[in-house]
């Protein structure tokens, strides 16, 4: 076992392979950008395929490779069921997917494991069934959880070499030029799908709506993408929203919003042309309407919003108070419109986004972050990957690459979820290191690192209660008591990487 920075033992076999966490500079060094193998395409040739076998035949997909998606679709996606039935029909065995994520309606993966269709997994996250029959230990090997920036990093650097990407495009013509904000299951912004057409050796786009050549605007450019299927449908729009963006009316939330609201507008960073990034939360909306009624009070105005964007941040861009909004995905049919209609509305892909070794991605340039949590501890670090029982069930997101890039990143969570601490001694997996953590806003009050005593002096008068770190977890445990430890087994089932590739924690069975 080695020991890393946060303290988490991590078996050798992983520390030789990965190297472990040693704090978040520690790994950013120059590196070889990856390379792809490219086919030409002459004059006369054709890119349309009549169906998935098709383009599975035509890339010569067999055992032992490794296949991408992209998940702007959400709980709508169809593509990723549809293209791995069709890989385990054909009879094709061990198969490494790299998905930006995995959704509830990926369910079909957990027999395509069983069946040894699926040996490797690496995603940023992993939901319901599937995450619980991962920690059930069903995998051999363990599955890879990546940030965000993470992933993109691994991409270009080689870390993850996909063989053939398969990309679900709202929008594409017979040459493969995409788009998300035009057809019949919009999403918007396609990111996570853009550094995967980069890098991958073959890309095939698969669309439910062939446009004439050129599809505009171009997302997915034809220099990326060799081969293009159009099916029935690639997704139901209804469920890229589904879960992500409700308005809250629950009194704890709303508390929470206003706390973490007012802590911005008391920092050094709220000034005119500021910038910040917010979640999808039913608190994390709330906070940009208070937000919002502080600026027009106020007359400051935002440089820039950031990440996933949703029609709250629209409604700010379309008011007047943002002036530009860079948008990796879209987490509701708003701000898919949006991007598609709106000129100071940008699409910009992951690796832009958050990724620790591009020349500089744009959450460098963020001042605030407002982030979720399942757990914090004593330390900071923050758990947003397994819930209380130690199954996973959560995604890695952006949480570790906008808490540390950002000037001032805020964690915004209940001091208690039902019957379940949220403030702990110590949380149950690392995912981002308390030294990126800046501020911890519940109902009951918030708590700001020791590590940052310049906010310390900036907040001596804030209008909102204030505690320590230990004080929240002592006032979290009176209410629903000390957690029991959980039982897990020996087997590691899941890795947890840092952006910068280093192994931060691992989960093991349950």
């Amino acid at each position: 076992m080695v020991l890393n920075k946060v303290g988490r033992e991590i078996p050798q076999t992983y520390a030789d392979e990965y190297g472990v966490y040693e704090g978040e500079l520690a790994h950013i060094k120059d590196y070889q950008e990856a390379s792809r193998k490219v086919h030409p395409v002459k004059p006369q040739d054709s890119k349309l395929l009549n169906s998935i076998h098709d383009a599975i035949v035509k890339t010569g997909l067999k055992d032992g490779m490794t296949i991408s998606f992209h998940h702007h679709f959400r709980e709508g996606d169809f593509v990723m069921n549809m293209v791995l039935a069709e890989i385990a029909k054909m009879g094709i065995k061990n198969i490494s997917i790299a998905p930006s994520s995995i959704a509830n309606v990926h369910e079909p993966i957990i027999d395509y494991i069983k069946q040894g269709v699926i040996t490797n997994i690496t995603s940023s996250g992993l939901r319901d069934k599937v995450g619980a029959a991962i920690s059930e230990g069903i995998m051999e090997n363990p599955v890879v959880i990546r940030s965000h920036g993470g992933r993109a990093r691994a991409i270009a650097a080689g870390d993850i070499h996909i063989d053939v990407a398969f990309l679900g495009a709202p929008s594409a013509d017979e040459y493969g030029n995409s788009n998300g904000v035009v057809g019949n299951a919009t999403c918007g912004s396609l990111g996570y799908a853009m550094i995967d057409a980069k890098y991958a050796d073959q890309v095939v786009i698969i669309t439910d709506h062939l446009v004439p050549f050129p599809n505009t605007p171009i997302s997915i450019p034809q220099t990326d993408v060799d081969y293009v299927v159009t099916v029935d449908a690639i997704g139901d729009p209804n469920g890229i929203a589904k879960g992500a963006t409700r308005f809250t009316k629950n009194p704890k939330e709303l508390v929470i919003a206003e706390y973490a609201a007012k802590v911005i507008t008391a920092s050094p960073y709220y000034k005119e042309g500021f910038s910040f990034q917010t979640g999808t939360g039913g608190a994390s909306l709330a906070v940009s309407r208070f937000l919002r009624e502080s600026m027009i009070k106020d007359g400051i105005k935002a440089n820039f919003a950031l990440g996933g964007i949703t029609n709250a941040m629209v409604e700010l861009l379309e008011e007047g108070l943002v002036e530009k909004l860079l948008d990796v995905q879209d987490f509701d049919h708003p701000s898919a419109i949006s991007l598609g209609e709106n000129k100071n509305h940008y699409e910009i892909d992951a690796n832009m986004y958050a990724s620790p070794l591009s020349k500089g991605s744009a959450i460098n340039q963020l001042d605030i972050a407002i982030l979720s949590a399942l757990e914090i501890d004593t330390d900071y670090n923050v758990n947003v990957i397994t819930g209380s029982d130690g199954v996973i069930r959560g995604a890695s997101g952006g949480h570790s690459d906008t808490s540390f890039a950002c000037k001032m990143s805020m964690v915004i969570a209940p001091l208690v979820r039902g019957r379940i601490a949220t403030v702990v001694e110590q949380v149950n997996t690392v995912v981002t290191p308390g030294t990126s953590v800046d501020v911890v806003v519940t109902e009951l009050g918030v708590a700001i690192n020791p590590n940052r005593p310049d906010l310390v002096e900036a907040f001596k008068k804030l209008d909102v209660p204030q505690f320590t770190i230990e004080e929240l977890k002592e006032k979290a445990y009176s209410i629903v008591g000390r957690p029991n430890p959980i039982q897990y087994g020996d087997k590691v089932v899941a890795l947890i990487e840092y952006r910068d590739g280093s192994i931060i924690d691992v989960v093991k069975n349950v």
